[in-house]
């Protein structure tokens, strides 16, 4: 039997624990540095803030409805008729400040797509002025669905001086604010009336404007033309320097309450319930019936953005009717939730035609 022996010197011995030494150091930094970078990485993922902003379904609100103690719409000095069902403006939700792991968690859950920031909050704009150009559209479109509304119905409107161009022969002259009746011998009766009675003029025509300011006398006064120098202005047609908006002009006042909501989607809703609070009947038969898109006082149907996120919050609310802008029924149709009724609307005589159907429980012109 043979025996097979190690034998190490001291040489030797001194030699291996050195090699180990440095291995286990090495092992020991490799740890350390991958202990480090884990941290870091989870520091930055959870602190760093990324450049976009998270899209998804926002709060739902019925016009038809209470704003806390409040009705949303509410008519003072006119009879009003009882409604029944919804007529829900929809809205998107916009999360800023996010964290890369809370991007990559709200994109991962699919309720929700990341977009740029400077998109919505552009960098030579401060937050707060931000806020107020999406409340001072919000408000802009609570006064086109009163007008879009009370037209519709019949009532009569009047025409307001509303932008006045700095510099513009008008400006110094009218105030916005002011009733326009007559311009250059021409009855004032819509915003294309004053256009029309300009047509023909050119820069340096003397023209009277009649008018009225608040509640005081007619006026008359009389004003030189100019040239319009604004980009894509028509150099050669004489230039007054006034946008007219078109106001109801009735004996009655609604109100439209509701906090915190900015952007001009909620036209169309706030149009129909108006519609439906000043007309005998359940204009949608009693259905639970959601919608978006901007309106124009002439009761044009204009697209929005976001709206299949708008779709998922009003079926999850309970919708079973969704109107749709015409411009954005592609779009709606490719991401209709299951079992969410799609009515296409290109004005506002679509969209009570859709209310009609509903109500004798047909369905209504589809995207």
């Amino acid at each position: 039997m043979s025996w097979l022996w190690s034998v190490r010197t001291p040489g030797h011995i001194a030699k291996s624990e050195h090699v180990r030494c440095r291995l286990v150091n090495r092992r020991t930094w490799t740890l350390l540095t991958s202990v480090v970078l884990v941290v870091a990485f989870g520091l930055l993922g959870a602190f760093a803030r990324v450049p976009f902003v998270a899209l998804g379904p926002g709060p739902t609100y019925d016009t038809l409805g209470l704003d806390g103690d409040h009705p949303v719409i509410g008519v003072e000095g006119h009879e009003t008729y009882p409604t029944a069902g919804h007529l829900n403006m929809t809205t998107v939700s916009v999360t800023d400040q996010l964290s890369l792991f809370g991007a990559l968690g709200l994109w991962v859950s699919g309720r929700y797509a990341l977009a740029p920031r400077d998109v919505y909050f552009p960098p030579n704009k401060s937050e707060q002025q931000i806020e107020q150009e999406n409340t001072e559209a919000f408000n802009d479109s609570q006064t086109t669905a009163e007008t879009a509304a009370l037209r519709f119905l019949g009532y009569p409107h009047k025409v307001l001086v509303g932008q006045i161009v700095k510099g513009s022969p008008a400006d110094g002259t009218l105030e916005p604010g002011d009733r326009l009746l007559n311009a250059n011998g021409k009855p004032v009766t819509d915003a294309a009336s004053l256009k029309a009675a300009l047509a023909g003029t050119k820069p340096g025509d003397r023209v009277e404007i009649r008018y009225q300011r608040a509640d005081q006398p007619e006026q008359v006064a009389s004003v030189q033309l100019g040239r319009n120098d604004q980009p894509g202005g028509d150099q050669s047609q004489g230039f007054l320097g006034v946008g007219a908006t078109e106001r109801p002009d009735v004996p009655f006042e609604i109100k439209i309450s509701l906090a915190d909501v900015g952007g001009p989607s909620a036209g169309l809703m706030f149009t129909l319930a108006i519609i439906d609070k000043l007309t005998p009947g359940e204009l949608n038969g009693g259905k639970f019936v959601a919608g978006t898109g901007e309106i124009d006082p002439a009761g044009n149907v204009g697209p929005i953005g976001g709206i299949p996120f708008k779709m998922i919050k009003a079926k999850e609310a309970g919708a079973t009717t969704f109107l749709v802008p015409a411009e954005n029924c592609a779009e709606a149709k490719s991401q209709a939730p299951d079992g969410l009724q799609l009515a296409r609307v290109a004005n506002l005589v679509d969209a009570t035609k859709a209310m009609e159907a509903l109500r004798v429980n047909q369905a209504p012109a589809a995207c």
